[in-house]
């Protein structure tokens, strides 16, 4: 007998439940997703760094560049580095291959995950803009070009964490995964651009192109047109990359 698409709906929305509420009680998942990520914000906010990095000009709202790296910063904890060692450590203790034959099916189980990183990801950027609103954040927001920013760089992320998860083992999911969020916050473009050739390098991968665009978003000009590309571009590769070669085993 068939499933009825009601039924269907409930599943989903029961794992989704089920993978939000396991990162928000995850002490680690919270250190890496919020507490990390708004703890910068604030930091970069209110100390001269920016200025000393010449990052902001003189006058100009350090908000202006704290906010956009804090989301993109954000997205990419939970998105990538977060998804990809819950799930790596999933499959190496068989949960996914016991959900995989459920009603739920594979498809559930991503679509679950996925509907589990939106969840988190807004109540990420609320608590960011709440506290960027109370540090007197007055700068542009372009609320389309941060939804079609933080669509298509989760997108990106979370097939490539989903691809890590897949195909390496758990322990060395959970070393690589940590290690290339450091790199994307410290060097990748993700929170503050990068000048010269490098900034050209970086650009091109998810990490650079996520935060190009967020920065476009969120007291920029609006659409960062060619960034989004590689989002889309790095979302499409990680996708079909996942599909052929994740291993539920």
């Amino acid at each position: 007998m068939s499933t009825t698409p009601p039924m269907r709906a409930k599943r989903l929305m029961a794992q989704t439940r089920f993978e939000t509420v396991s990162v928000l009680r995850n002490g680690e998942q919270l250190l890496l997703s919020l507490i990390l990520p708004l703890g910068m914000l604030v930091f970069l906010a209110k100390t001269p760094l920016l200025g000393a990095l010449r990052v902001v000009a003189d006058g100009r709202d350090p908000l202006t560049v704290a906010l956009p790296g804090a989301l993109s910063l954000c997205l990419a904890s939970t998105a990538f580095t977060g998804q990809a060692i819950a799930t790596a450590f999933d499959r190496r203790y068989g949960v996914l291959r016991q959900l995989a034959t459920t009603p739920l099916g594979t498809n559930g189980l991503i679509f679950g995950k996925l509907g589990a990183v939106v969840a988190v990801v807004i109540i990420q950027f609320l608590l960011a803009f709440a506290i960027a609103l109370g540090l007197g954040f007055e700068g542009p927001v372009d609320v389309l070009s941060l939804l079609v920013t933080t669509l298509l760089g989760t997108a990106a992320l979370l097939s490539l964490g989903l691809l890590m998860a897949g195909t390496v083992r758990a322990e060395a999911t959970l070393a690589g995964a940590n290690l290339i969020w450091v790199v994307m916050a410290g060097v990748g473009g993700l929170v503050l651009a990068h000048p010269g050739e490098w900034g050209t390098v970086v650009g091109y991968l998810p990490s650079g192109a996520l935060g190009d665009a967020m920065r476009a978003a969120v007291g920029g000009a609006g659409f960062d047109v060619k960034a989004l590309i590689v989002l889309l571009v790095w979302g499409l590769l990680g996708t079909l990359a996942a599909r052929r070669w994740f291993r539920f085993e």
